[in-house]
């Protein structure tokens, strides 16, 4: 339920309706005439003028190497491919497997809107053959490899609960992302529950994300994993529901850290608006998983603007009373607006200024510095 809270809005609508509207997401669209450029490559060459031997082509009408992203994935064995993507609705699901190292994928028209990858598996959708699906199983889109980079993209799950009351796993997620130094520039994930999980390959690994400028949706534990991730410049939204009689709706966040891992998840100068009444969300809760008991969720929101959606009074709750979130690792630090209140001193954990020394991208992703790569 979207833009019209009392009546059912089909996903798929929204996505074609999305790309004309691009300042509903915060996003900021491509040159206007991304639109009518007869180049469906943009600046990007084409299969007759082709950058080098490791940039691919893909587009739905037949125009590049490839009509379907995973035609073009599958093709890019070994390391250092580059996909350039024509604008279309890419209805499937891609995997990038490990292998396929140092992989870009490039929206051609450099407006997120254009380029869409969605599908619309859920945790409990049917499997051909018996059984269902899973959380990991129902993404869109998984990319396992390090070293991956998207720009301009579109990944979605446009699975809705209100089509499908008899299935109970209503995790579908748009983008499970375990590589590390992944970086998405200028990308849109879309969903519900369990929009964007950003994790890692295992327990010990400790994969370094980035995602700048970028805008993610969704209602219950949209933003969750174990990855060491930092969101900057990025906007959050919670979605409106109808099918609750009342507060929480959900959560933005749901960080899943490993205990040896010193950082998780840092949202730096962002924002945080909802579509749902005030108070409506919380802004986490610690994911504490079966597979990882001894996990201690770290999530570090500063520098953010927290609207009225979020519960000030009582930011964070519990996933499991047997893991209170008082006894992992959330913070914040000079965060702004009504969300952002603090009434509650207890329920709002603050860093000093020396701690926040620390906590900045630089100190998050080391010697990577996504944030100064050339497209």
């Amino acid at each position: 339920m979207l833009s019209q809270p009392h009546v059912p809005v089909s996903r798929r609508t929204f996505l074609f309706a999305s790309a004309a509207a691009g300042a509903a997401t915060g996003l900021a669209a491509g040159p206007a005439r991304a639109a009518t450029r007869p180049r469906p490559f943009g600046r990007y060459g084409s299969p007759a003028v082709r950058r080098d031997p490791k940039t691919l082509y893909v587009h739905p009408g037949g125009a590049g190497d490839f009509t379907t992203v995973r035609d073009a994935v599958a093709a890019a064995t070994g390391s250092g491919y580059t996909l350039v993507i024509a604008p279309g609705v890419y209805r499937q699901t891609v995997a990038v497997d490990p292998d396929r190292t140092q992989m870009t994928w490039i929206g051609a028209s450099e407006n997120p809107h254009d380029v869409v990858i969605v599908y619309d598996n859920a945790a409990g959708t049917p499997k051909p053959g018996g059984g269902t699906y899973g959380t990991t199983g129902s993404a869109t889109t998984t990319v396992q490899a390090d070293g991956f980079t998207a720009r301009w993209m579109t990944f979605a799950n446009d699975w809705l609960r209100a089509d499908h009351p008899e299935i109970t796993g209503t995790q579908a997620v748009a983008l499970k992302v375990q590589g590390d130094r992944s970086a998405f520039h200028h990308c849109r994930f879309l969903g519900h529950q369990d929009t964007l999980y950003a994790d890692s390959m295992a327990l010990g690994t400790f994969a370094r994300q980035y995602f700048a400028h970028c805008y993610a949706e969704g209602d219950v534990d949209f933003v969750f994993g174990r990855a060491t991730a930092v969101f900057e410049q990025c906007r959050f939204r919670t979605l409106n529901r109808t099918d609750l009689p009342g507060a929480p709706y959900g959560f933005v966040f749901a960080p899943s850290t490993a205990a040896a891992n010193p950082l998780g998840y840092l949202v730096t100068r962002s924002r945080v608006d909802s579509e749902a009444p005030d108070g409506y969300y919380k802004l986490a809760r610690p994911w504490v998983p079966s597979s990882d008991t001894t996990a201690r969720p770290m999530l570090t929101v500063r520098d953010t603007r927290l609207g009225a959606g979020i519960d000030a009074v009582a930011p964070y709750t519990n996933m499991s009373n047997a893991y209170p979130w008082q006894s992992m690792r959330f913070a914040e630090y000079r965060n702004t607006g009504p969300g952002a209140a603090v009434s509650v001193p207890e329920n709002r954990p603050q860093l000093t200024s020396r701690q926040a020394r620390s906590a900045t991208r630089a100190g998050y992703l080391g010697d990577w510095e996504p944030w100064k790569e050339a497209c």
